[in-house]
């Protein structure tokens, strides 16, 4: 059964750093889009981060860029997000997505083929 498991959440003050893990099953891992996504309450999904395993394309919303970084481990399956200098308004449901391309289409999410349980982040001032 294909799958996707996040971890890494968690409760920090404004400036602190995060890394989250989305480990996923290797059926729907290898040449695909992985990347992440977070849900404020109140507010629509949005992506953040991107990355092609085949090509290691990475694309990143502008809301973080210079901030969070998208990594890959192809032996593991597994794809990071590494989050530097939180801020509150970081503060979300983020959700692991599997697509099969990282066009448009995947961060308007209906290329997102799996999604996983998500992970809370949040972050006071």
């Amino acid at each position: 059964q294909e799958q996707l498991v996040e971890s890494g959440g968690g409760s920090v003050e404004t400036g602190a750093s995060l890394r989250l893990s989305c480990v996923a099953s290797a059926s729907i891992y290898r040449s695909n889009c992985m990347g992440w996504f977070r849900q404020a309450p109140g507010k629509e999904r949005e992506g953040v981060a991107s990355i092609h395993t085949g090509s290691g394309v990475v694309t990143l919303a502008s809301s973080v860029k210079g901030r969070f970084t998208i990594s890959q481990d192809n032996a593991k399956n597994t794809v990071y997000l590494q989050m530097n200098s939180l801020k509150p308004e970081d503060t979300a449901m983020y959700y692991c997505a599997q697509g099969a391309s990282c066009g448009s289409s995947y961060w308007h999410r209906r290329g997102v083929n799996y999604w996983g349980q998500g992970t809370q982040v949040a972050v006071s001032s």
